[in-house]
């Protein structure tokens, strides 16, 4: 089976902020680097696609013709609850950041959740997609789901994560 994971393109969201779950618009690009991620997937024929719900998902996959991609809550991004939309200074100055900074793997941030949250039910996605018949599929998702796929396939430990994160627009194959 081949899985190929798409991150959706670049958000308009100033740098240095906490989007996560929000559904953030995309920048004025939009269609540049969409026509780029189209190119890249011509020619593949995928027996089935998904995405996340969050527009900027849902918006590229509708582009690249796939609009009955089947939405899925399970790929959204890290919900970073109270913290969505605030800045890393504003994050820095909240107390209770000290232990999510030193413990972000498995402390949840306020109201909503911690990497290995994500990664769990990244993961059951991912095992229900590789238990089913298909060959080939289509996920377009976000950064930190598709870090925690490339952990889920044995490329890097869930400790890197950060360190490998894929660009705006970038398409990863995993192969099992």
């Amino acid at each position: 089976m081949k899985i190929y994971l798409v991150r959706h393109t670049s958000v308009d969201v100033p740098e240095g902020y906490t989007y996560g779950q929000t559904d953030v618009a995309l920048k004025n690009t939009f269609e540049t680097e969409a026509e780029a991620v189209k190119n890249n997937l011509s020619g593949l024929a995928f027996d089935k696609v998904w995405c996340s719900p969050l527009t900027r998902c849902v918006r590229l996959a509708d582009y690249c013709g796939y609009p009955d991609a089947v939405r899925d809550d399970r790929i959204k991004e890290l919900n970073f609850g109270e913290w969505e939309m605030k800045s890393w200074d504003e994050l820095n100055a909240d107390p209770r950041s000290e232990e999510w900074f030193a413990n972000w793997m498995t402390t949840p941030a306020p109201g909503g959740e911690s990497f290995s949250d994500q990664h769990v039910r990244v993961a059951a996605f991912l095992d229900e997609v590789r238990e089913s018949h298909y060959q080939q599929v289509c996920v377009f998702a976000h950064g930190g789901v598709l870090t925690n796929a490339r952990v889920y396939a044995g490329e890097y430990v869930l400790e890197r994560a950060f360190e490998n994160m894929p660009s705006y627009g970038e398409i990863i194959e995993l192969k099992f």
